[in-house]
This record gives structure tokens, sequence and C-alpha cells, in this order.
């Protein structure tokens, strides 16, 4: 019995040095860990350049100047925009049928309800 137990202590120390010299594990995972980290960092500066891009764009966009004056249009296309209201369509099917903008169809709505 006894020299089970002096066999099994004998083992656990061999054991326990023996551990000392194998390849430590934790310091390749905090290396992926590291490069996984830095991966991420990238390419949410990325996207984040990306999006300011695009926000520069549309703001761009916005920044046309709009008329102060009202436009003249064409008579047969007033007509056309009234035929079309009278006839029940919504606006956006209107707007895209006379190859105007939703904002010009309202103008023109407007302006024959007003008698102009």
């Amino acid at each position: 019995m006894e020299s089970y137990l002096i066999g099994i202590i004998i083992f656990s120390v061999i054991v326990f040095f023996f551990s000392f010299f194998l390849p430590n594990r934790t310091k390749e995972l905090k290396e992926e860990i590291e490069q996984l980290s830095i991966k991420v960092y990238q390419e949410n500066y990325e996207l984040k350049k990306r999006l300011k891009l695009l926000e520069e764009e549309l703001l761009i966009a916005d920044d046309v100047p709009k008329r102060d004056e009202p436009i003249d249009f064409h008579p047969i296309i007033v007509n056309q925009v009234q035929l079309l209201k009278k006839e029940g369509l919504p606006v956006e099917k209107i707007a895209k049928q006379a190859a105007l903008t939703e904002e010009e169809v309202y103008a023109i709505l407007e302006s024959a309800h007003n008698g102009v």
C-alpha cells in the first residue's frame, strides 16, 4: 500500500516538472485574440470611413438649390395631371406617368385648385 502511494507521488512530481516544458497554449490564444481584435478594429474603421463618404455624398445631393419661382408647365402636362387625379390615381403613379416628381405634381394640382 505504501509503495502505491510513493509511486503515485513520484509520478505526480514527474508530471508536474514535465508540465513546465510543454508549450504554453495561452500565449497562442492571446495572440489569436489580439489578431482578431485588430482585424475587427480595422474593419470597423473601414466601415466608418465608407459611411462618412456616403453621408457626404448625400449631403452634397441635398445641397442642390431649389427654385423659389414657380415652374411653368405645358398645358398638356397640366391637363394630363388633372385628368389622372380625377380618375383617382395616387400622386406617386401620376408622377411616374407624367415623368414628373411628386412635388411637381402637387404644385400642378395646387395651382389648378387655386385657379392659376
